[in-house]
């Protein structure tokens, strides 16, 4: 079921120079979505937070699994 949602016209422009003549604003809105969401996953798999470098993660394991 379709709804409205307000925005200003700026915006409008803004969504609108996403796309071609040829799209509608939810075809505009979905390709931009989806591409938030790659961003996102982007982000967060190349996080350093909570990453320790490799010579350390190296050192720990083998710490943990002395023979």
């Amino acid at each position: 079921m379709p709804s409205t949602i307000q925005i200003t016209r700026e915006t409008k422009q803004l969504i609108g120079t996403f796309g071609t003549k040829e799209d509608s604003y939810e075809a505009i809105i979905k390709r931009m979505y989806k591409l938030a969401q790659k961003e996102q996953l982007r982000e967060f798999l190349l996080s350093s937070e909570n990453a320790i470098p490799i010579d350390e993660a190296i050192a720990r394991a083998r710490k943990k699994w002395q023979k």
